[in-house]
């Protein structure tokens, strides 16, 4: 009997052995995976366990390796791709790349025809193609084409739909099969279905369209847009009801929906499930079935009181005062009320299955929506109540930022679109998800500049760094006297004297050449001569020469001391994504004139800071070279002294903050138009009559004033107090 047991016990021992050195990696895996799958459940959902996102975005949680939902664009599409191998087109299959080497990434517009109306809609997204960097008016030039025949709505039943497009598109030499071309769409198919369906073979073209279903979407190709209505601003639009990093007041309804509910057809199963959720205190949800021609053939035992109930609430009350907003299909995908939410900082609670996200190659909506699921409405409220409220302040920051960046107007939807075709050319300078998820947006990040935050102005705080010790001098000369003057020579020694001085460039733009070497004075920094080519744009230029991050902005006839110039340079470095410097200028609404005007009278005051003495990034001269239109760049060079708005225009757009003024030993001052006198009166006021010109034109370009002001200025410790100099570090700036 004994001898059994040993027999048997070694048995069960070498089974398990085997079991264990052959069999082993797989209870391993299985256990792993088990332990996963029970953590995820426990974690459910995922997103109440993530970190505070600070500002927007927290750069750790958004370069975390391991979650494919943190790729940058371009290692999400090399997933993408992997997956979906059988997909019907792709940049490499159906785009040909050599037509963008010639000229780089234009965008070719195709003539419009006499008779051939469009809608409003898609007269807007012409404008901004047309105003955007890329447009050329030459097809031999473009990289992309954009059809002149309105494909917005392809609901056959619409009064703006369009027949006879395939036949109209095969008769354009430059089709190709759709080869290289756009096409943007807003509503597609009919009842009852609402398929996806054209109308029109697209064939080898880019689809940009709202309500994407994952099923037809080509990733890596296609474009998700949101839909939008007719009266959606052109440009600018209407800013975000949240201001930047404040904190809200507590809402009074934690989550609403008021809106339409479909008796039939699809959609209609979502809508009307709604009602369960409703609870009449924190959360509201209202449906009407009031809407269509026969709404009272399928009208239900709910309809009458739903319809009381719908008209007790107003909709633009019940955005203002909730924290998170049902955003539930319609007949499509998609909806308006998805771009309602987002301006209002109504989180969006997204109940749209298989639908494609706007911009979601860029775009983190996991850091600005809750995405739920049809099918587990009920278990939506519970869900959000777990959010913390750091979190929740967090995704409201983000509506905020997405919205401003990529949605509030036509021009960025369609710049945002052309921006994410344009990053596919060429993977290796993609922006990274880190870029379009934090402010600025990857529309004010220029990837020809770089594609690494450290070099740029925005991110030296979230990275815990600070910019270089150093900075260029670039002092630009106009005087036709073709000599050195005094005012240039002790401006050259202030500023060479200076302990953070690298280099001093001059920006020559005189008639006569530039005096021999031998003329200029001796310096302990290196001094170089640029030739320009006497345009007031030539300022900005981003000339490689320049080799620091900070640029300080010199005119020939600016007076600093080396105390000026040290202390606004260790200013700038606190402040590195802002203008910093002395004369001031504000800006102001005038209701007679019903214009803008400015003013440099000394106030309590300001939003321009004169780039004749001030220090900025050197990123800056990229953005106003590159970022802006030819035309804007044109307007500078006819208006006097339009640079100057212009840049501090850019800059506030960039970052939604005023610059700053720093404590001066001499006072600049405009000289007003009316008390001048002469010649020198005329002068003056064309001037001062041209600035205001520019002002105004600049703000109709933005679709908004950018300039934001401010009642800030810094002065150095004891500045001006009656103490001992000895006990003050920058003693000269009081003399």
């Amino acid at each position: 009997m004994q001898t059994r047991k040993k027999y048997i016990f070694l048995t069960f021992l070498a089974s398990w052995l085997l079991i264990f050195f052959f069999g082993g990696d797989q209870l391993r895996r299985f256990a792993f995976f088990s332990g996963r799958k029970a953590e995820a459940r426990r974690n459910w959902p995922r997103w109440t366990d993530r970190s505070l996102l600070k500002n927007f975005a927290d750069p750790e949680e958004l370069q975390r390796d391991g979650d494919p939902s943190l790729l940058s664009p371009r290692e999400r599409r090399a997933a993408w791709l992997s997956v979906y191998k059988s997909s019907g087109c792709r940049m490499e299959s159906c785009f040909d790349f050599s037509r963008c080497e010639r000229n780089g990434f234009k965008v070719f517009t195709y003539p419009r025809e006499r008779d051939q109306p469009i809608s409003e809609g898609y007269g807007k997204i012409l404008a901004s193609i047309q105003r955007s960097r890329y447009y050329t008016p030459k097809a031999e030039e473009a990289c992309l084409f954009i059809l002149s025949i309105d494909t917005l709505d392809r609901d056959h039943l619409s009064a703006q739909y369009v027949r006879d497009v395939d036949e109209k598109i095969r008769g354009f030499p430059l089709w190709n099969g759709g080869r290289n071309h756009l096409i943007f769409n807003l509503y597609s198919g009919t009842w009852p279905n609402y398929t996806g369906d054209l109308g029109f073979d697209i064939g080898q073209a880019i689809l940009a369209k709202a309500s994407f279903d994952t099923e037809s979407f080509r990733p890596g190709f296609d474009v998700s847009i949101p839909l939008f209505s007719k009266d959606h601003p052109q440009r600018g639009g209407e800013r975000g009801w949240l201001y930047r990093d404040s904190v809200p007041p507590k809402k009074k309804y934690l989550l609403v929906f008021k809106g339409k509910r479909y008796l039939t057809g699809i959609g209609s199963g979502t809508r009307n499930a709604l009602h369960h959720i409703h609870n009449g205190k924190d959360i509201i949800s209202l449906t009407t079935c009031k809407h269509g021609k026969d709404w009272e053939k399928h009208k239900d035992t709910r309809c009458d009181k739903d319809n009381v109930d719908y008209e007790k609430f107003d909709y633009q009350e019940l955005l203002h005062n909730s924290t998170f907003c049902i955003v539930p299909r319609g007949r499509r995908l998609g909806s308006f009320r998805f771009l309602e939410a987002l301006q209002a900082a109504c989180i969006p609670v997204l109940l749209s299955d298989g639908w494609e996200l706007p911009f979601a190659e860029a775009i983190d909506w996991g850091k600005a929506a809750v995405v739920g699921s049809e099918r587990l409405l009920l278990q939506i409220p519970s869900a959000i109540r777990c959010i913390h409220p750091e979190r929740v302040l967090a995704f409201q920051q983000q509506t905020q930022f997405l919205w401003d960046a990529y949605f509030s107007s036509v021009d960025k939807i369609v710049h945002t679109t052309l921006e994410i075709i344009k990053d596919r050319l060429s993977p290796h300078r993609s922006r990274s998800r880190f870029l379009w998820n934090t402010l600025p947006g990857g529309l004010l990040v220029l990837p020809d500049f770089s594609t690494h935050p450290g070099d740029f102005p925005f991110y030296y705080l979230q990275h815990g760094s600070s910019p270089p010790e150093k900075f260029t001098a670039f002092i630009r000369v106009v005087s036709q006297a073709g000599s050195l003057s005094q005012p240039i020579l002790r401006l050259i020694q202030a500023v060479s004297g200076s302990q953070y001085c690298a280099q001093i460039l001059v920006l020559w733009s005189c008639e006569k050449p530039p005096p021999p070497s031998g003329k200029w004075p001796q310096t302990t920094v290196p001094l170089t001569i640029i030739q320009g080519r006497r345009k007031l744009s030539d300022r900005f230029f981003p000339y490689t020469a320049i080799q620091t991050d900070a640029v300080l902005s010199l005119d020939e006839h600016t007076s600093l001391s080396t105390s000026e110039v040290d202390f606004a340079f260790v200013v700038w470095r606190s402040f590195p994504e802002r203008i910093v410097g002395f004369p001031a200028l504000s800006h102001f609404w005038d209701p007679e004139q019903g214009r803008w005007g400015y003013t440099s009278k000394w106030t309590n005051e300001l939003s321009i800071v004169v780039t004749a003495a001030a220090f900025y990034h050197r990123y800056y001269h990229s953005l106003f070279t590159e970022y802006l239109p030819a035309g804007l760049r044109e307007l500078v060079d006819g208006l006097a002294a339009c640079e100057d708005i212009l840049m501090n225009a850019l800059v506030a757009a960039a970052t939604k903050l005023p610059p700053i003024k720093v404590a001066q030993r001499k006072q600049h001052k405009d000289t007003v138009p009316q008390q001048a006198k002469g010649a020198a009166a005329a002068a003056g006021s064309r001037r001062f009559s041209q600035r205001q010109d520019c002002l105004n034109q600049l703000v109709d370009w933005f679709g908004y004033m950018p300039l934001v002001s401010s009642q800030l200025r810094l002065d150095p410790v004891l500045f001006k107090d009656q103490v001992s100099v000895l006990r003050k570090k920058y003693p000269r700036l009081e003399r």
